[in-house]
């Protein structure tokens, strides 16, 4: 098998990414978009070894479970994966993503609950966030093509509410009618880099993000929203910055009060153009309550607790928690939340990395309870030897990546051991020091192939 064949294969599973994988003459083909059982005729991409990748000419034989993507840039846009299958077969497959890379990954062969359904299958995210750039003579708004920076222009995205179509039409024309270019990476010559919005309840914060000091036309801007947003806040951003990071450091509010307070599980709070809100309201609410659910009355520490939220919620319910987060404006946030909420004597906040922060915490404290809510990249390894060492009774993982949350539950399973060499193997006769209570993956991405996971671990009593 050779670069640009055509060959017909047969779809036998779906793969971490939402691609199908086909095997034929020996070789392990990935095609996004094919289905299990799906019959198809496939150009070949690439192939190196026994593993190549390819692309769907033709689809034969389609699958009962194929639908059609209410998206008319699905295929060509980043964002979603998975808008061919049918709602069902997308948590299904989640379950299943979640089950094989601990398995695969960590060597744990444990139940995990089904995947629980976002209420919403469309327009559930509550964060709009577009790049704005200059292609050829033309503006382009739009969504990042996958592993790309080029931009697929769109006038709407299903996966959000209807007021984006309207909000993408008022960018264009204000552009337009002003003489705006958005952003060239290659020359770093422009005017609007990006559009971000978060509706908080009906409120709105919208923030663009420029490359000039001063933005000629934005009255006009102003009065286009105004016919779109019944309560809203528009900030400028500035950052001529040649980064990946969307915003700079200079805001500016334009109009409106800049920050809505905003109640979550009883916990008041204000959110501005920074504040991190998880972009499913109804899946984070049913995830917050399941951590809840499973923590115990008592000392408990919230790691990576970004503006202390699920912090507060946690003080509430247990009577002590302390959140920890590297980041000094997040942790200013959360020390003005506990102040608003009359917690100050329940919720201690640490600004700081929780590699050195956590242990100086378990050793003065009689902690029950962590909960772990890194990044992508997941938990530093000296945080899960920390753990280990101080054994508390129960670890809750919250995780947007089945494939690190796999490593950092081998690890304080045991069914990972690290060598001398630093290097993770699995480990014929794990230590079992933890046992795994629950393993329940949400849906808090409907139509794309991500999966956020709640994880329960206690401490086996013949380790106390």
């Amino acid at each position: 098998m050779e670069k640009n064949d055509i060959v017909t294969v047969t779809a036998e599973s779906i793969g971490t990414q939402g691609e199908g994988i086909a095997r034929t003459e020996g070789v392990t083909l990935f095609i996004p978009y094919l289905l299990p059982g799906e019959r198809a005729r496939v150009k070949v991409l690439k192939v190196k070894g026994s593993v190549g990748y390819g692309k769907i000419e033709e689809i034969e034989t389609p699958a009962e479970e194929r639908v059609r993507p209410r998206c008319s840039v699905f295929q060509r846009c980043g964002g979603c994966q998975l808008q061919h299958l049918r709602y069902r077969e997308q948590l299904k497959f989640k379950t299943e993503l979640v089950r094989d890379t601990l398995k695969k990954i960590a060597g744990i062969t444990a139940p995990v609950s089904p995947c629980e359904r976002s209420e919403k299958e469309y327009a559930y995210r509550n964060k709009l966030q577009l790049p704005v750039g200059k292609q050829g003579e033309e503006n382009a708004v739009g969504f990042f093509a996958e592993r790309s920076h080029r931009i697929v222009p769109t006038d709407e995205c299903p996966i959000h509410p209807d007021w984006s179509k309207q909000l993408i039409s008022a960018l264009k024309n204000f552009m337009e009618k002003c003489g705006l270019d958005g952003y060239n990476e290659q020359t770093k010559r422009g005017h609007v880099r990006h559009i971000v919005v978060r509706e908080l309840r009906r409120k709105y914060i919208i923030t663009l993000v420029v490359c000039v000091q001063e933005l000629k036309g934005i009255d006009y801007f102003v009065h286009l929203l105004d016919e779109i947003f019944p309560e809203y806040s528009l900030w400028l951003n500035f950052n001529d910055r040649d980064t990946n990071v969307i915003f700079g450091e200079k805001f500016t509010l334009v109009k409106g009060c800049g920050v809505y307070d905003c109640t979550d599980a009883g916990i008041s709070f204000e959110a501005g153009p920074n504040t991190f809100v998880q972009v499913n309201d109804g899946v984070r609410t049913k995830l917050y309550e399941k951590v809840l659910e499973l923590v115990e009355e008592g000392p408990v520490v919230d790691c990576y607790s970004g503006g202390g939220l699920l912090t507060a919620m946690l003080a509430k319910k247990c009577g002590r928690a302390y959140g920890i987060e590297v980041i000094p404006e997040a942790s200013a946030c959360a020390n003005a939340l506990a102040e608003r909420n009359a917690l100050m004597d329940k919720m201690t906040n640490v600004c700081g990395k929780v590699e050195q922060e956590l242990s100086a915490i378990l050793a003065r404290e009689q902690i029950k309870t962590v909960v772990l809510d890194p990044p992508r990249a997941g938990v530093e390894r000296s945080v899960l030897k920390a753990l280990m060492k101080s054994a508390p009774k129960r670890i809750v993982m919250v995780s947007c990546n089945p494939a690190t949350l796999a490593r950092d539950v081998g690890i304080l399973t045991g069914t990972l051991v690290e060598t001398e060499k630093g290097e993770l193997k699995k480990s014929e006769n794990p230590h079992t020091m933890y046992e795994i209570q629950l393993i329940q993956p949400y849906d808090m991405f409907p139509q794309t192939r991500h999966v956020e996971s709640v994880v329960c671990l206690t401490r086996k009593e013949s380790n106390i």
